[in-house]
Order: C-alpha cells, then sequence, then structure tokens
C-alpha cells in the first residue's frame, strides 16, 4: 500500500449526496508546490482530495467524506454541479498553457493505486469515472490527450471498449449528438466543443471537433456500452 501523505486544506464543506463520480484533473500550474498552495489557499476557494505528484507521491488534501472544491461549474448524466457527489483528484501537469507532457510511468502506477482504493471505498460505476473535459468541456482540456486511459481501464478504472469492434456508421450530427448524451455529456451547447473533449478522451489521435466517421462510430460503440452496463 502505498504511503499517502497529508495536507490539510481548509477548502472543503459537508457532504449531502453519496460518492459515485470519480474526477480526474490535470494541476496545469507549473509546479506541485505551486499547485496544493493554491489548493490550500482559502482564498481560492478550490481544492481536491488527493495531489499525485510526477514521481508518484500522493498527498490527501481533504477527507473524502468532505465535499472538496475542484468541479465547479459541471454536469454529467442528467447531473449539475458535481463537487456533492464526487472525488477529484489533481495529478501534477503543466498543462495546455505551460508545457502539456506525457504523464510518467510513476504518477500513472500511483494513480490506478490511488482509484483503485477509492473504487473499493465508493460504489462508483465505470462510465461515472471521467476527466475534468468531460464534465465541463466549455471550459477545461485536462486531463488532456496525453492522459493514459487506456491503461486505467485494463485495470478496471473507466472504460475504453475495443473501437476496432466499433460499426461502420455515416457521420451524423444528429447521431453525434444523441450519442454523446447517452454516454452523459452535456449536449444543449455547442456540438464540436462536445466533439472536442469526448475526442480528447476517446479520440487522442484528432482532437478537433470534427464529427467525422470514426468518432461518430467510437461515440455509438461507447453509448452502447454505457447503455449496457449496471449502476
Amino acid at each position: 500500500m502505498r504511503l499517502i501523505q497529508d495536507r490539510p486544506s481548509p477548502n472543503h464543506d459537508a457532504r449531502e449526496e453519496p460518492v459515485d463520480i470519480l474526477v480526474l484533473h490535470y494541476t496545469g500550474m507549473q509546479s506541485a508546490e505551486a499547485a496544493i498552495e493554491r489548493l490550500c489557499d482559502p482564498a481560492s476557494r478550490v481544492s481536491a482530495h488527493y495531489v499525485v505528484e510526477e514521481d508518484g507521491r500522493i498527498w490527501r488534501l481533504v477527507k473524502e467524506g468532505r465535499r472538496a472544491w475542484h468541479a465547479g461549474v459541471s454536469f454529467w448524466r442528467g447531473n449539475e454541479t458535481l463537487n456533492g457527489r464526487s472525488i477529484g483528484i489533481e495529478i501534477v501537469n503543466p498543462g495546455h498553457e505551460w508545457g502539456y507532457r506525457p504523464f510518467p510511468s510513476a504518477q500513472m502506477a500511483a494513480v490506478t493505486e490511488l482509484c483503485q482504493g477509492i473504487l473499493s471505498r465508493h460504489a462508483i460505476p465505470a462510465r461515472n469515472i471521467v476527466g475534468h473535459s468531460d464534465i465541463a468541456p466549455d471550459r477545461k482540456q485536462d486531463p488532456g490527450e496525453l492522459f493514459d486511459w487506456p491503461g486505467l481501464a485494463q485495470s478496471d478504472i473507466g472504460l475504453w471498449p475495443d473501437f476496432s469492434a466499433a460499426p461502420s456508421i455515416q457521420a451524423s450530427a444528429e447521431r453525434l449528438r444523441a450519442d454523446l448524451g447517452r454516454i452523459g455529456y452535456p449536449i444543449s451547447g455547442d456540438l464540436a466543443t462536445v466533439v472536442t473533449a469526448f475526442q480528447r478522451r476517446y479520440r487522442p489521435a484528432r482532437v478537433d471537433g470534427q464529427g467525422d466517421g470514426e468518432t461518430v462510430a467510437r461515440a455509438a460503440l461507447l453509448a452502447t456500452l454505457v447503455d449496457g452496463a449496471v449502476g
């Protein structure tokens, strides 16, 4: 069992809902120290339950039984303002503004172990393990297209189907919007923004907001998988 160090943040309050969502973020700051300082600064009004450094060290800022302030304005599968029902993990990475880079293997191993522990304590379905960009596509890009979602799925954390089995489907904005909604994305706004978030997560080789045939096929396959999920 990996050591988790405590660095308490004052930025939290009481939960009023059971936890059923796990949100993964990147810090998007120039250093781990700067990110942790901000997450522990009462003036910032932001926090997370955990921070995972690039060398695999894990910091616990807020206890899981408390509501951390990490999701902001957010939506997933019909629910809004997700802080109350989620656990948030901040993963140290400079992000797209400061030199986005791959996540080291030691860091991903720590994230995997941390997520497995969280899933052992909370009934979080695989379809509710999301990135910040999934739940706030008009505002956020994290953890981004370099994050190893397939590797997490191999450890039963989140969804990554065999996309080679995706059906051949003619590109259709109407079909794509409907399937993205079935997966859980907010679809009332600009479709290209949501498509970009979906691609960042499930088609990282092409993040352009265009609903081409491959993107439509991947969304259709995932929507079918989500519809058949239990929980």
